[in-house]
């Protein structure tokens, strides 16, 4: 497990530090995995599964299908929604502490982790001291300062690495790039993305009544480095998602997913400031709505961009182009603005449309230019073999989270009064990482653990 109490804005700016924090667990070393950190392209790859209810399973399953992959160990800390996985793989060595696990058995290469947000650094980062290969769902992280020593715990290491946000690998997403690189809409100045989320309460406070906690469940590792607090159904399982201490909201349950497609094809990076607008939320529970408007700079050759994101029924306005009775989007979509032009397209990038109709139907569409992806599992299969990297590895990956998670720090900032009056901006340095403008925000950076757990320090 990771040694210190905090992951705090100093520790995370200081890759090297970080680099040198020293663990209970020494690094496998990289010649014993056959190459530089890999496992030898003639042996199959030995995975254990971290978290394996609901997309945990899914997970599983996608691997397994792979000839590549041998399933060796499940863990769990919830028997009864872990039980159809279980079943699924009779011969593969069952726990319910994955320390316990990582630990005592030997012939583990990767791991992937499906466990609620909060547990996921913890989990990866304790994996990849080990030299395992890690596949960790999205968000990769549950705060700004995890995704900062996540990414230097990777390069560190050089262990393969990949989140989970599938759409990264799909065809559409590197449709929609070549189009937007061949000018089919101009140049993009805004972009519009949102959700139908959350679908879990929101706005509320603690439960004050005290159930017994089921014989299935190990309520202290379900809880992992979180602050003791008594068992209640209303946390788990899936409405952990709207509780701060838990989850990451609509936004970080959608959003690596939703913004991936502009976040990939106009090269954003991060947002020089973000202003959030939200319906009621608790020092608990996320909004039930909100609208959070980021500022991209200038990259290169490409003009700033301003991104609105909604979610919780909040949409953009209806475009013109947009030909009546035709629906805009699903629970999930972006539309694109540019100078000539609209783009619209679904969560993954998927039903990619120029319009109106007839613009795309007249549109010449490229040569295909950017490489496509042999499958979201395969990719992290291929690089834990000693082949490249897969696309979103957690260097990358990162950056993605850290935007993602900088719209909870907006929100958690927002309704807030000055001198100035209302505010709800807040003016993000990302290379000192910290909000400049409101100090307060500051303190939603940093994940704080109980005694037992830790983090790179």
């Amino acid at each position: 497990m990771i040694e210190n109490a905090k992951v705090s804005r100093r520790s995370a700016l200081k890759a090297a530090a970080i680099a040198a924090a020293p663990a209970i667990f020494h690094i496998v070393p990289r010649h014993c995995l056959g190459g530089p950190g890999q496992t030898p392209p003639s042996e199959k790859l030995n995975i254990a599964a971290i978290g394996v209810g609901g997309q945990g399973r899914n997970d599983v399953r996608s691997l397994a299908g792979e000839k590549e992959v041998n399933i060796v160990a499940l863990c769990d800390v919830d028997e009864k929604t872990a039980g159809p996985a279980f079943a699924d793989y009779p011969d593969a060595k069952k726990y319910v502490d994955f320390r316990k696990m990582l630990e005592e058995q030997k012939d583990i290469d990767a791991v992937t982790v499906a466990t609620p947000d909060h547990l996921h650094y913890v989990v990866s980062a304790t994996a990849m001291q080990l030299g395992k290969h890690v596949y960790c769902q999205k968000p990769l992280t549950h705060s700004i300062a995890e995704t900062r020593a996540i990414a230097a715990l990777a390069k560190k290491t050089k262990v393969a690495t990949q989140m989970g946000n599938q759409g990264n690998a799909r065809e559409e997403v590197r449709l929609v790039e070549e189009w937007l690189n061949d000018g089919a809409i101009g140049a993009v100045r805004e972009v519009h993305a949102w959700t139908n989320k959350p679908i879990w309460p929101t706005g509320i406070d603690r439960p004050k009544d005290t159930p017994p906690v089921p014989a299935t469940l190990n309520w202290d590792l379900w809880l992992g480095p979180v602050a003791e607090r008594p068992y209640h159904p209303d946390y788990l399982p899936f409405v952990w998602r709207g509780w701060w201490a838990f989850g990451s909201a609509a936004i970080g349950d959608m959003a690596c997913h939703v913004i991936n497609t502009p976040f990939r094809a106009l090269k954003l990076g991060l947002p020089t400031s973000v202003e959030a607008y939200a319906t009621k939320y608790t020092d608990e529970t996320g909004p039930m709505a909100s609208m959070i408007y980021y500022q991209f700079p200038a990259r290169g050759s490409l003009p700033p961009v301003k991104l609105t994101w909604y979610e919780g029924g909040m949409m953009p306005p209806r475009p013109e182009e947009l030909e009546p009775g035709r629906r805009m989007g699903n629970n999930e979509g972006v539309l694109f603005v540019g100078e000539k032009g609209k783009i619209m397209c679904g969560c993954y990038g998927d039903n990619a449309r120029i319009i109106p109709e007839t613009k795309m139907q007249d549109y010449k569409r490229p040569a295909k230019t950017i490489a496509r992806s042999p499958g979201h599992y395969k990719e992290w299969i291929i690089a834990a073999k000693g082949g490249p990297q897969a696309g979103s590895h957690f260097e990358h990956a990162a950056v993605l989270v850290e935007l993602v998670q900088l719209g909870n720090v907006a929100v958690r900032s927002s309704h807030r009064q000055s001198d100035n009056g209302y505010e709800s901006k807040i003016e993000w340095d990302a290379a000192n990482m910290k909000v400049t403008n409101y100090p307060e925000a500051n303190r939603f950076l940093q994940t704080e653990y109980r005694k037992g757990w830790g983090s790179v320090g």
